[in-house]
């Protein structure tokens, strides 16, 4: 983060705004001294938090950026993220369901990809699976999720699926930092996400009716990783020959 640049592009809009730097204090709860050090690029000595509510309160957001070892942080946050879907397919695979992992769409110009789509042939329940290994804001995290969610029978049909019930669940890196972050938001989380933990393992054992779920997971491997790869590579070879002679 170039903290200079932040701080100047700081003062900028606030200026564009006509604000004080009490203005800015009052909107963003932050004290007057603080938004002084922010502007003078001294974020180092301020709670990140702080600057980051600054910001929102200009209608700005916040791009931290973390480098470490060139492109390793990537290969280690794609580690987590696969540790996260290898979690949550063994426990759908052991519950029962079908597992599609990474199902492409692309729907009236609409494309992206499911992290992991369940089916369940019995109840014929589908569940949009969306995987997060950090929680940055509320928007980010739950519009990709409820877009997906829209899409979800279309999506399920290029499969053969034809889904009576569409549920979703936001799978989470277990870890202080994430709980922090969704309770701080916990009124938003609770009215988008309201099923958790044994609740939703319940479910997904007899899915009747649909969910909207928030689930925290560790990310370290268990000892049936293999078997639970084999599984949804097996449904994947199936929904791409299914999606094909669509």
């Amino acid at each position: 983060m170039d903290a200079l640049r932040v701080g100047r592009s700081i003062r900028a809009l606030r200026i564009r705004r006509g604000w004080r730097q009490s203005d800015l204090a009052a909107a963003s709860g932050v004290s007057r001294s603080v938004i002084s050090r922010i502007e003078l690029g001294e974020i180092g000595a301020t709670n990140l938090r702080s600057a980051e509510a600054v910001a929102a309160a200009l209608g700005a957001d916040l791009d931290v950026r973390l480098r470490w070892h060139g492109e390793g942080l990537d290969r280690l946050l794609d580690e987590v993220h696969a540790g996260l879907v290898d979690r949550f397919v063994q426990m759908l695979l052991d519950a029962g369901w079908e597992v599609a992992v990474e199902a492409t769409f692309n729907e009236f110009g609409e494309r992206g990809s499911v992290d992991v789509l369940g089916w369940h042939p019995i109840e014929r329940a589908l569940l949009i699976g969306e995987i997060k290994s950090v929680v940055a804001d509320a928007q980010g995290t739950l519009s990709p999720l409820d877009r997906k969610v829209r899409l979800g029978p279309r999506i399920a049909r290029t499969r053969g699926w034809e889904s009576v019930t569409v549920s979703r669940v936001l799978i989470v890196r277990d870890g202080s930092t994430n709980r922090r972050r969704t309770s701080d938001l916990g009124a938003t989380f609770d009215a988008v996400l309201p099923v958790r933990g044994t609740a939703f393992r319940n479910w997904l054992r007899r899915p009747s009716g649909s969910v909207s779920a928030l689930l925290f997971l560790p990310d370290s491997p268990q000892k049936s990783t293999r078997q639970a790869g084999k599984s949804w590579r097996r449904v994947n070879r199936g929904a791409t020959t299914a999606s094909t002679s669509q």
